[in-house]
């Protein structure tokens, strides 16, 4: 009866006082609101260029890695000192992942693995009139590639399996092909290392959205790669391996590391600089929206203690008929929990509303064909997080106000007046 009886009355106290009351909700609306919407975009952005990066990045790659000859000359002599000379270069180390076929069949079978793309790079020259552009070629096995990593979304123009069905087929990248003006359907020349020169048909465009990428990466099938370098079919480079759980990588490439003894590089740490940033975007957007609600906070404090000083009169009745200072100040705390829940709620609502209309706006770039409007996050947590922050802020800038009340001596103030 009574918590009804201090629902009425906290209910009375904010109608009396509708003007202040609604400035201290649309304080904390606006504040989830901005919380919402910065949250939702920042983050989508963050999922927006993990997926350029992620996408086209193995869990683990194995690979053979270039080398110093450990085997120094000067290590003849004596092995008990230290020696800071090298002389003998990496020249007789290879490139191909020894056994590379029974690698890959021995990964297909991991419980743990998605999927696995063995790769061949080549080191080309695109020949374009008197002039040669480096470039990279590699060598892919398109179905792999695109099951496993999207690789089809990143082909704007032309057809992913053209180099498959197509016979001496490359897919160029985007800035390359414009800077050497070649259209698809037309024919282009390449020097591989080893100075032999050959013809391939052009049947598409690869666009990463990195431009330095675009300029020197194509890619063809691994038959057509390996006949460009001269080399048998069991000569692989890369092997891309794609998990059920990303989080598995780092363990898994130290496993794969020591079985295969081979070289083995985890997406985690390919990719520590680029995850550090998004962290730091994240870390900034939580901030704000943090900061907002605090500011709305202090709001709301001004208004329940110019209340407390309008309403003493209504306080000292309310004393002397029989409340008790815990009533009062649950009375304020009602008081300011009720503005949280409002401006809250209508801020998630608002939120979600500015969030759509962000969602809608054309954001068309060369640079990201797959991307056709600003990204947005709408996972509930945000949500979540946004009405549990305005519930405490507010709580918290009643808390003071409330305990204060509660401390009024109703003889004073009937005294007084």
């Amino acid at each position: 009866m009574k918590g009804a009886l201090i629902i009425n009355i906290a209910k009375a106290l904010l109608l009396a006082r509708w003007r202040q009351t609604l400035v201290a909700a649309i304080g904390v609306m606006f504040s989830i609101t901005m919380f919402i919407t910065l949250l939702g975009f920042m983050t989508g952005l963050n999922d927006m260029l993990d997926g350029l990066i992620v996408n086209r990045t193995p869990h683990v790659r194995l690979f053979r890695d270039v080398k110093a000859n450990e085997q120094q000359a000067i290590r003849l002599f004596s092995n008990d000192e230290y020696h800071f000379i090298q002389s003998i270069r990496p020249g007789m180390s290879s490139q191909v992942v020894d056994n590379a076929p029974a690698i890959i069949r021995s990964l297909e079978k991991d419980k743990r693995v998605l999927g696995v793309s063995p790769k061949v790079t080549a080191q080309v020259f695109y020949n374009v009139g008197t002039i040669d552009l480096t470039g990279v070629i590699n060598g892919i096995n398109v179905e792999a590639e695109e099951k496993l990593f999207h690789f089809d979304e990143y082909v704007p123009m032309g057809r992913a399996l053209d180099l498959k069905t197509v016979p001496n087929s490359i897919i160029l990248g985007k800035a390359a092909a414009e800077k050497m003006q070649v259209e698809i359907g037309e024919n282009i020349q390449v020097t591989t290392s080893l100075g032999e020169r050959y013809t391939l048909k052009v049947v598409g465009y690869f666009q990463s959205g990195i431009q330095d990428i675009d300029k020197v990466q194509s890619y063809c099938s691994i038959a057509t790669t390996q006949k460009l370098i001269g080399k048998p079919a069991s000569y692989i480079t890369d092997i891309n391996v794609k998990l059920y759980d990303i989080l598995l990588a780092p363990a898994l490439a130290k496993e794969y590391h020591s079985v295969y003894e081979t070289d083995a590089e985890d997406i985690q740490s390919a990719n520590a600089q680029f995850e550090t940033g998004s962290d730091v975007r994240s870390i900034i957007s939580y901030a704000v929206g943090i900061t907002l609600l605090i500011v709305a906070g202090f709001g709301i404090y001004n208004i329940l203690n110019m209340m407390i000083y309008e309403k003493m009169d209504s306080i000292a009745i309310l004393k002397a008929t029989g409340f008790s200072g815990t009533d009062v100040k649950n009375i304020f705390r009602t008081i300011a929990l009720s503005i949280g829940l409002f401006g809250g709620s209508f801020g998630l609502l608002f939120g979600f509303l500015v969030s759509k209309f962000v969602d809608n706006i054309p954001f068309i770039t060369p640079a990201l064909p797959t991307i056709k409007t600003f990204p947005v996050n709408y996972n509930p947590k945000y949500y979540f997080i946004g009405i549990t922050f305005s519930l405490i802020t507010t709580y918290l800038a009643g808390l003071f106000p409330s305990r204060k009340a509660s401390k009024i001596d109703p003889v004073i103030i009937i005294r007084g007046k």
